[in-house]
């Protein structure tokens, strides 16, 4: 039950139902909102329909706003309408309003909030593809956490989600990550290779993966000629690097369904031959020649006529090379024919997670995904800016056991992964994030995981407290739906429905706006509101959630503590974090 979404409809059959029409046609309802208001003082419900709609119909928004209300004022469940300001309609509804809201809660547990709104599109979510040379690190966490969360709330919202991370297997790096390996399995041998020349990983994370491939093979890779050594090192090294991989995601509690390895679009008869055939014969790609670039020129530009693709016919900066002077093809032919692979999965709406530093590939992305496809694909690409790490509100530089850079696992080990997954997501992708290893494991208010967490153990603890002093309670969740909700009507009760009654809209619209922030912002105020409330109860025992004096009251009111529980579990679980029983 999406309370604001039932009102705009009932917005809208109060409108059409006073027979108002704009001169050319249809009124658009598009832009008009019901919403909690910004102050809870006004109302329960706040709409702009008068705002959005006077132009259209030709009036003032104040004297539509009148005409709303007085429409509104005669509905069952409304207990008072008033214009406000220019004309806004702030609405109060019956207390059975929200005993109905909390009774659908009950009913559905953590289903709660979950719609088709996606109706079963099927979505690509890539995220993480970090390049298989050594493990996570820090940088990449941000955009693992984000792309999970993402994935959990699309499919919440009713899409059919494909969780895919690209194996990059094909580029130069995995050449340097095979030499590297091989210095460290001469040294594994016993050999003295003194200090890592430059260019290759210096990472101790590649001396155990030498050791094993010493008691795999020995020393017969000594004797290989050096192209099928070297091919045989990729390989090899690329399978490590990625059990690793998968080792660090697991920690992070992230899931793919698919790791597609870019090697495998190369070679005789690839896709990415076929697809250039495709583009060919569509006219998306010609020879000619490109500008220079702006500033100072490259050593290594060169004037020449060459494949490109028509990218700036759909809205890219320049058109894009797909074939380097060697007969080989550039990294963005790769991306086009990832691109046509996707599409001709039949994902309609194919999402990109990437890092800061790739902004320049937001334009390109988005030109393949719209040519290659036809228009019928829309791609969306969401980066996430950087993580800073502090410890007491001071830059904090952990030690770098995997060469030159924090992994994921050192962050992990540190404080828990809940902690880690909860404040990644507690702002916005796209902004900077100052990570505090003290501030995210304090057990305080000012620590949002902890406080959205004890909010759920709390719940736990009144329920089994329930158990043991009212003798006879019904209290599983069939009995709960029983319970007789009109006995709620402490202000304080009605209110933290209210916050409940959000969840529906606010999951929606972070599928819709691709924002698993919103989440965790809106579990931290839940949890507050149940603190709250809890507080009350301490300093006055008759708003207590058991009362062993009233036994139907205290079921009504472990009603609406169970139905907290299972928005918190709801919000947790689509955050990829644990919403426990207890806490210690």
């Amino acid at each position: 039950m999406n309370i604001f979404a039932d009102f705009a409809k009932r917005v809208q059959v109060v409108i059409e139902g006073a027979i108002l029409s704009p001169a050319g046609g249809e009124l658009d309802f598009s832009r008009v909102t019901v919403e909690p208001p910004r102050d809870s003082a006004h109302g329960d419900l706040a709409t702009n329909a008068a705002m959005v709609l006077a132009k259209q119909l030709k009036m003032k928004p104040r004297d539509l706003a009148e005409k709303i209300s007085a429409g509104l004022s005669h509905d069952k469940d409304v207990d008072a309408v008033e214009v406000a300001g220019p004309g806004f309609i702030n609405i109060r509804v019956k207390p059975a309003v929200w005993h109905k809201v909390l009774a659908n809660v009950v009913e559905s547990g953590n289903q709660f909030g979950g719609s088709d709104v996606g109706k079963g599109t099927k979505v690509n979510v890539e995220y993480v593809s970090a390049n298989p040379t050594g493990p996570l690190h820090v940088g990449h966490t941000r955009g693992a956490v984000f792309g999970d969360a993402l994935a959990n709330l699309l499919d919440f919202v009713g899409y059919d989600v494909t969780r895919e991370y690209i194996i990059n297997d094909a580029g130069s790096q995995i050449d340097t990550l095979a030499r590297s390996v091989y210095l460290r399995y001469c040294e594994a041998l016993g050999e003295n290779i003194g200090k890592i020349p430059e260019g290759l990983y210096p990472g101790e994370y590649l001396i155990p993966v030498a050791k094993a491939l010493v008691e795999e093979k020995g020393d017969i890779l000594k004797s290989m000629p050096e192209v099928e050594r070297h091919e045989f090192l990729r390989a090899y090294a690329v399978d490590k690097m990625m059990d690793l991989v998968r080792e660090d995601l697991t920690e992070l509690n992230v899931t793919h369904d698919v790791f597609f390895s870019e090697r495998t679009m190369h070679g005789q008869g690839n896709s990415i031959e076929k697809t250039l055939e495709d583009l060919r014969n569509r006219n998306l790609v010609y020879e000619g020649t490109l500008p220079p670039p702006k500033g100072e020129l490259p050593d290594d530009w060169e004037d020449r006529e060459q494949t490109l693709f028509r990218s700036s016919d759909y809205g890219d900066d320049i058109d894009r090379p797909l074939v380097k002077s060697d007969g080989s093809y550039t990294y963005f032919a790769a991306d086009v024919a990832y691109m046509r692979d996707k599409i001709e999965r039949d994902f309609k709406q194919i999402i990109f997670v990437l890092g800061a530093d790739h902004a320049g590939y937001v334009k390109r992305l988005e030109a393949v995904g719209d040519a290659v496809s036809g228009g019928t694909v829309d791609v969306i690409v969401r980066l996430c800016q950087l993580v800073k790490l502090f410890k007491g509100g001071e830059p904090f530089k952990m030690s770098k056991r995997s060469g030159n850079f924090v992994t994921l696992r050192d962050v992990v080990d540190a404080v828990g992964v809940d902690a880690v997954r909860f404040m990644m997501l507690y702002r916005k992708n796209d902004a900077h994030l100052d990570f505090d290893f003290e501030k995210v494991t304090e057990q305080s208010k000012d620590n949002p995981v902890f406080y959205v967490q004890y909010g759920h153990a709390r719940c736990k603890s009144v329920l089994r407290q329930a158990e043991v002093e009212v003798a006879d309670l019904k209290l599983s969740p069939s009995d709960l739906e029983k319970a007789d909700l009109s006995l709620l009507e402490d202000a304080g009760e009605l209110a933290l429905i209210a916050k409940l009654a959000q969840w529906p809209r606010i999951v929606k619209g972070a599928g819709e706006t691709h924002e698993p922030h919103r989440i965790a912002f809106y579990l931290y105020e839940l949890a507050s509101s149940l603190h709250g409330h809890w507080s009350r109860g301490k300093e006055k025992p008759q708003l207590r959630f058991i009362n062993d004096k009233k036994p139907q009251l205290s079921e009504a009111r472990l009603a609406l503590v169970y139905a907290v529980s299972q928005v918190l579990a709801s919000g947790l679980n689509i955050l990829g974090v644990e919403a426990p029983d207890e806490m210690r």
